[in-house]
């Protein structure tokens, strides 16, 4: 006889959403230099994960200076142009179209400068994200 075990998820419920082009739900963001369209998954996941395209209003020309961003991890593919960003522990880096990036939570970085027809989606976990300011890494 085989035992009736039940299992009981404690995952927050999801639900279907979906986002269109055509009617894009624009939200404030992080930076001033930057658009973004709410992907509408933190409502979605129940606030387990977010969403956005983030899209150039002009070429970020000024770093953004060294912060990390309190989050498990951030995920960043590149729809179009090009972004520089420096990592604590690592040299400067130039991401494209078509690139991706994968920031864990709590990591050093400095957004340098984009093009002006920078766009990207980006996905963070938790749905939550915030940015803390800190001092550069020595010999930075």
């Amino acid at each position: 006889m085989a035992n009736d075990v039940s299992t009981v998820s404690t995952k927050p419920a999801m639900k279907l959403a979906y986002s269109r082009a055509k009617a894009p739900r624009m939200v404030p963001g992080r930076r001033e230099f930057f658009s973004y369209r709410d992907l509408v998954l933190k409502d979605a996941s129940n606030g387990t994960m977010r969403g956005q395209v983030m899209k150039a209003i002009t070429g970020m020309t000024q770093p953004t200076g060294w912060h990390y961003h309190t989050c498990d991890g951030q995920f960043v593919y590149l729809l179009n142009g090009w972004v520089e960003l420096e990592f604590e522990g690592s040299e400067t880096l130039r991401f494209e179209k078509g690139d991706s990036v994968f920031i864990p939570g709590g990591l050093k970085h400095n957004e340098l400068r984009t093009s002006d027809d920078f766009e990207a989606l980006e996905v963070s976990i938790p749905g939550e994200l915030g940015t803390v300011p800190v001092d550069p890494p020595p010999g930075r």
